[in-house]
């Protein structure tokens, strides 16, 4: 187990996600004195090549056809989305473009920077049934493959009487 206090945190950053992610694991920091939030943002299109001991990667797609200036696009929109996420919370951040498997890219950027634990939103699946929903879940797959504590955040709240996403 990474301790909490003076280890940073690692947030799964994904287009679309609620701003409520972010400011939770701001939250998280500074009341365990994190120093640095971790976002990151796993593309499934691209094959890692090389990791540095910074937490960041070298990467190329898996279709050599798709070799444009796609990801780096991504990289720029994802890290002023974690800029506007960010402003005016007072805890130092990163943003790392990684590449492959989400729980084994997070899993590495996370052993890289020494990082207490993850942050990560709730996924919201509509109709689906509770086996599909956890099989799928980057929560279940981040809990039973590594060491370090996963806080899921919601983003949607359902209420008693009705229906949860995944029912």
């Amino acid at each position: 187990m990474t301790e909490f206090a003076g280890h940073p945190l690692v947030v799964s950053a994904v287009p679309g996600q609620s701003p409520l992610v972010a400011l939770t694991a701001a939250s998280l920091a500074r009341a365990t004195a994190a120093p640095a939030v971790y976002f990151a943002y796993v593309d499934t299109s691209r094959y890692t090549v090389e990791e540095f001991p910074d937490g960041t990667v070298h990467h190329e797609p898996v279709d050599p056809d798709l070799a444009g200036d796609e990801a780096r696009e991504t990289e720029q929109r994802l890290t002023a989305l974690v800029r506007e996420w960010m402003d005016g919370q007072d805890v130092p951040w990163f943003f790392r473009y990684l590449a492959g498997r989400e729980d084994r890219a997070l899993t590495h950027l996370a052993r890289a920077v020494d990082a207490a634990a993850f942050v990560i939103g709730a996924q919201t699946h509509g109709h689906r049934r509770v086996r599909d929903f956890l099989g799928s879940s980057l929560a279940a797959n981040l809990s039973h493959r590594q060491h370090r504590p996963v806080l899921v955040v919601p983003v949607q709240v359902v209420d008693w009487r009705g229906r949860a996403p995944w029912e």
